[in-house]
């Protein structure tokens, strides 16, 4: 009955998705001119209100691209759980399905959690989108909410919800941590400040990651000036024998502390095998990283998963395109090593993320950074999302790159700012 409800919406979204497989850069399918809107133009859809659920009824369903070995998606395991707890939902109330790809597996798992009486289903990674976005078509009664995603505000599904948080936040955090400890280690003698070179571990070469390695840098660089950075590429967002390989590699080429935006311990095990500073993401890594380990900066999905199951059991809405920040606590660090952290890392990170809460602060303040030598002053992204991948809005104003202000995901793609290259 679902389904058959649903053909046209179905319909529609197939041939919405038979345009996605060119880039045209300078107009739109009728030849002209694509108008590049500014921010105060981007539409958000308004989501219809749901019905009210009992709380005894209610289910909410996980899809997760690998399993708890996976530090990405070990953080979604862990908010999920962290929320059911806070609300007093039972185990059978929480469906996880993990190691679930990039593709029709993703709908597969969406619609047999929807058979299986969910609520809400939630699905981790950028790729499982369009797959999520059939799943809606197909079940107009069940909301359908998706990480990182781009679609939602365009596609203005009301079942279908897209949401981020501002994490460029918490790495510029988390890279003010990595330029002490780089201060100090040129400070007592360990390196001379030409030598402050970090090395960075990414999965791949796209907005999300570029977005994080430039907010972390820009943090590192606020503390100690003299830093650059070298960037490698996994192509892959889990694999432990590659990070592990590509740390490695950039250590041996003279970086002296690492980062990444990969899912593994790989890295963090090649930095505590060469002693190395490393500042990972998700999870804390002192555990495996007693000795090298500083700190994560992670996005806490707690009080999303919080906000959408409430949403369902008052009869509320969902946002269609969602960001939270760090002022809401969807950004976070995980604890400090003390042991491994430069003296007064701690009052550091309070004071900057005192200033990032009262917008004192900018990440992507323009006068902070160059590209090619000059200033940003202008710069149109990819932002609204509509199959035809077009630089299509103006994202820099006021003095500075509004990350995350068109919508939840990611869009900063400046390869590169001066002091970070690639590998």
């Amino acid at each position: 009955m679902k389904k058959l409800t649903a053909m046209l919406l179905c319909l529609a979204m197939l041939f919405a998705f038979a345009g996605c497989g060119s880039k045209d850069t300078s107009s739109d399918s009728k030849g002209g001119s694509k108008k590049v809107l500014s921010i105060d133009e981007v539409e958000k859809t308004v989501p219809a209100k749901m019905d009210k659920v009992e709380k005894d009824k209610f289910k909410i369903g996980l899809i997760c691209l690998h399993d708890e070995n996976s530090t990405y998606d070990n953080n979604f395991i862990q908010a999920l759980k962290e929320a059911q707890k806070d609300l007093g939902l039972k185990d059978e109330q929480v469906l996880i399905k993990t190691n679930i790809g990039e593709t029709d597996a993703c709908y597969t798992a969406a619609a047999e959690l929807a058979d299986a009486g969910c609520n809400v289903i939630f699905a981790d990674s950028f790729g499982h989108e369009s797959f999520v976005m059939q799943a809606a078509g197909e079940y107009p009664d069940v909301q359908f909410c998706h990480a990182t995603g781009t679609k939602a505000q365009t596609a203005k599904i009301a079942n279908f919800h897209n949401a981020f948080a501002s994490i460029y936040q918490g790495r510029y955090l988390a890279g003010v941590a990595a330029g002490m400890k780089l201060k100090e280690m040129i400070d007592n003698g360990t390196i001379t400040a030409d030598k402050a070179v970090i090395g960075y571990v990414g999965a791949f070469d796209y907005a999300e990651v570029v977005s994080g390695m430039t907010s972390f840098f820009l943090g590192a660089r606020s503390v100690c000036e003299s830093a650059t950075m070298k960037v490698t590429y996994t192509n892959s967002w889990f694999d432990i024998a590659k990070e592990k390989e590509a740390a490695l590699n950039l250590i041996n080429s003279g970086c002296v502390l690492i980062s990444q935006h990969a899912d593994s311990e790989g890295a963090p095990k090649a930095c505590e095998e060469k002693g190395v500073p490393n500042v990972a993401y998700n999870i804390s890594t002192i555990s495996m990283g007693p000795n090298t380990a500083l700190i994560s900066s992670k996005i806490d999905w707690a009080p999303y998963f919080k906000k959408i199951i409430n949403a369902a059991l008052e009869g509320g809405t969902i946002p269609s395109d969602y960001c939270g920040t760090i002022s809401e606590g969807y950004v976070a660090l995980t604890e400090l090593n003390e042991k491994v952290a430069a003296a007064g890392t701690k009052e550091k990170l309070e004071e900057v993320k005192a200033k990032l809460i009262s917008g004192e602060l900018k990440v992507f303040d323009t006068s902070t950074f160059t590209v090619n030598g000059k200033t940003l002053d202008s710069y149109t992204a990819d932002v609204v999302d509509m199959g035809d991948f077009v630089p299509d809005s103006q994202v820099v104003k006021d003095g500075q790159f509004e990350e995350s202000t068109f919508r939840s995901a990611p869009y900063f793609d400046i390869k590169y700012i001066d002091g970070i290259s690639k590998s």
